[in-house]
């Protein structure tokens, strides 16, 4: 009878062995050319581990070495670290291997990650029916290439947008028929429910708004069983990188995501080369307002001034806030940057209707009290669309451009190879494959960088 047991055993432990080597087959044949792919990936500026369980090795992207950072481990060679357990079961194992290569070539059946608001999250795949609540996910998904087809709810504002004076038919027109699910911030959850979503998109904040906070919804939603992933996909020009690449891996669309990081961090890179060269003496100093009111201004990660080569005139400042009018003319700016409302730029207008737009700057220019400042006396005042900054009601997923323009207007000799709208019109074809003609439609900044 033990003999016989031993037997039935064995036999059960070679079956087990087989079907792990038949599942992995795929993977294996594939190695060979993922690892040319892994090899050739162009790596954000800034490091990062990749959050997908089965980044074993903590790096920014999964492939072979993570593999062989988990036999390794199995065999007591290596610590265990977080991401090893591929499959998310609670020990890391021979199927944990089979897991990765199985992420490698984009065959896994199901993904386990942490998203951007440090929540770990499995999303069964194929992902066919996606709600999304806010626009710079849709966008992003837009550039990955994940078609309106498998897109069944989206945020209300880009179709009802009267409240924010926001046209948004013209950059999302192939959404304009979907089911709305409330705004960004109050997301409806019995619409979304109604929908029966793979998975739901939401922001990667607390949002503090109305009866139902974001943070209400993401429990209501994974109460009922619906996978949420919060992203913040282009809020103050955040994690891009790192998010874009995590949701490649999610929607199987590795190529693309690294296609447009490799567009993107191009750009990025100039402005971070070049800046670095600059002397602190050579830096101008820099007053960016925001469009909420007069004086009213915001942090780094809103304004990005220092990362453009300038000089902020109010570094102690973090958020956003009202500032004394006193205190600009004292500092004495030898740059004034703007935000204009949706109300008076955008895609909606014809590119030469510039008339709003440069009230917006001249409004600045007639202020009494900032006639003798270097800004103004030189003619240095800028204006830039709420729809191309990384935060506010009209933007979605182009803060980077942001970072272009300002590059430009604070040193324009140094920069002079560097064209922003041009870059924008690529975007726009490239990666939102959009019919959308800059010389004859939009208006985004005053007055253009020569």
């Amino acid at each position: 009878m033990r003999t016989k047991n031993k037997i039935v055993a064995s036999l059960g432990i070679a079956i087990v062995l087989f079907l792990v080597l038949l599942v992995a087959l795929p993977a294996i044949a594939a190695e060979q050319e993922m690892q040319k792919v892994s090899a050739s990936e162009v790596k954000a500026s800034d490091d990062f581990v990749l959050g997908i369980y089965g980044n074993a090795n903590g790096d920014d992207t999964i492939d072979m070495r993570d593999v062989t950072y988990i036999k390794l481990v199995i065999f007591g060679k290596k610590p265990e670290t977080a991401l090893c357990d591929a499959n998310y079961d609670g020990r890391v194992s021979m199927l944990d291997v089979v897991q990765t290569k199985l992420i490698i070539v984009g065959k896994e059946g199901e993904i386990t990650f942490i998203d951007s608001y440090n929540k770990t999250v499995a999303v069964k795949k194929p992902i066919n029916r996606i709600v999304v609540t806010w626009r710079g996910q849709l966008e992003m998904l837009r550039t990955l290439g994940v078609g309106a087809d498998r897109i069944v709810g989206v945020e209300t504002l880009i179709q009802s947008s009267e409240e924010y004076g926001v046209d948004y038919g013209i950059f999302f027109p192939e959404y304009q028929d979907k089911l709305t699910v409330g705004i960004v911030w109050t997301p409806d959850v019995e619409k979304i429910l109604s929908l029966n979503p793979d998975c739901v998109f939401l922001i990667a904040m607390p949002g503090l708004r109305g009866e139902t906070t974001v943070d209400d919804a993401a429990d209501a939603l994974k109460s009922a069983g619906i996978p949420v992933l919060r992203f913040w996909c282009g809020v103050y020009d955040r994690d891009v990188i790192r998010e874009i690449r995590m949701l490649g891996y999610i929607f199987n669309k590795r190529e693309r995501a690294e296609e447009f990081i490799q567009w993107r961090e191009e750009f990025m890179n100039l402005i971070r080369e070049r800046v670095e060269k600059i002397s602190e003496e050579d830096k101008p100093k820099v007053y960016f307002e925001t469009q909420w009111s007069a004086y009213y201004t915001g942090g780094e990660y809103i304004t990005n001034i220092e990362f453009c080569g300038g000089k902020t005139i109010f570094p102690e400042i973090t958020g956003s806030t009202q500032v004394d009018p006193e205190a600009v003319v004292k500092q004495n700016p030898d740059v004034i940057i703007k935000v204009a409302s949706p109300y008076v730029t955008g895609y909606d207008l014809d590119a030469d209707n510039i008339t709003k737009i440069k009230e917006v700057r001249d409004e600045i220019m007639n202020r009494p009290e900032l006639k003798n400042v270097n800004a103004v006396k030189n003619g240095r005042v800028y204006v830039i669309s709420n729809y191309i900054v990384g935060y506010g009601p009209a933007d979605e997923g182009t803060g980077f451009l942001q970072k272009l323009y300002m590059a430009k207007w604070l040193h324009p000799e140094l920069f002079k190879d560097l064209d922003p709208k041009a870059i924008h019109q690529e975007y726009l074809t490239r990666f939102q494959g959009l019919d959308i003609d800059l010389d004859e439609k939009g208006v985004f900044v005053y007055p253009e960088p020569s």
